[in-house]
């Protein structure tokens, strides 16, 4: 671990002044600091606030690409970490970067941990957070799929789409709410039937802002009224009058690229793969036995 020349040199002097803090940046934008020294500090953006009883394990971190990984302790309390947070899933993937600082001082800091919240359990008032460090991401599958659905995200990188385009995103209040999964929007007779299935919500007013989830099914019921259906429940609640973001589906067929999104020529599956019967197939009387495809 290098530390910064100053910090060094103070760690050298044999007294000492030094404490460790933790910055949190959730996904939402909202930052979260904590420290173990017994008063505030502020650097980068931060402030730490010594009342919130965070504690950390010590970090294991090694030279190869092994994962570096610790633990961080923190009492649940209004000011810091609700329950309410956790629930909703506000901390899941949230980054993580902790500092050996110099408190006489805070110029002199070095960071001694970098990485994003994994899994988080709850018990007797407190929380207790699984941190991965950077080397977690290379446990993710890279490469080509030689498969005919596209392999691209809808807006990512690959697929080059801008799903902020005029009508494949839209924003509507919620009437109805049914089990925090299920919810009715009005009539959006804008949008065919189906138009945001496979897609994203998002929640940008009330209680739940900033939440969402992948839509399952969207449909218009009897009663001439717009349903969306989640896969998975909004871990906060939600209101009627919430105002929710739908953006449009891609079940990634090359028809649906071609014809929705007028985006073919980015589409990155191989919608001419040959099928299993193909690899069975064989000449016969019957055919013309012409030289050409078998199928």
């Amino acid at each position: 671990m290098a530390f910064q020349p100053e910090l060094l040199e103070h760690l050298q002097t044999g007294e000492t002044t030094v404490a460790r803090t933790w910055g949190i940046t959730r996904k939402d934008g909202v930052k979260l600091g904590f420290t173990d020294h017994d008063g505030d500090l502020a650097f980068e953006g931060f402030t730490f606030r010594a009342a919130t009883g965070l504690t950390a394990s010590a970090i294991e971190q090694g030279t190869g690409l092994s994962v570096d990984n610790a633990e961080a302790v923190g009492l649940l309390s209004d000011a810091a970490v609700t329950d309410a947070d956790i629930e909703a899933g506000r901390l899941d993937g949230a980054e993580v970067v902790a500092w050996m600082v110099n408190w006489a001082d805070t110029s002199q800091r070095s960071v001694v941990f970098r990485g994003s919240i994994g899994e988080i359990r709850r018990s007797g008032g407190a929380f207790i957070a699984e941190l991965r460090g950077l080397a977690e991401a290379l446990n993710s599958p890279r490469g080509r799929v030689y498969q005919r659905p596209c392999t691209a995200v809808l807006g990512d990188t690959s697929c080059r789409f801008d799903v902020a385009a005029a009508g494949y995103r839209t924003q509507v209040a919620i009437a109805q709410v049914e089990d925090q999964r299920v919810f009715e929007v009005g009539r959006l007779a804008e949008f065919e039937s189906g138009w945001f299935a496979r897609g994203q919500m998002r929640i940008v007013s009330g209680q739940a802002e900033g939440l969402g989830g992948l839509i399952k099914r969207d449909w218009v019921a009897e009663d001439g009224v717009r349903r969306i259906e989640l896969w998975e429940e909004v871990r906060s609640e939600v209101a009627v009058g919430d105002r929710l973001q739908l953006t449009a589906g891609c079940d990634k067929r090359f028809s649906t690229c071609r014809f929705k999104f007028l985006n073919h020529l980015n589409f990155q599956g191989f919608p001419d793969i040959p099928g299993e019967d193909w690899v069975t197939s064989y000449p016969s009387q019957n055919s013309g036995n012409t030289g050409g495809s078998l199928r």
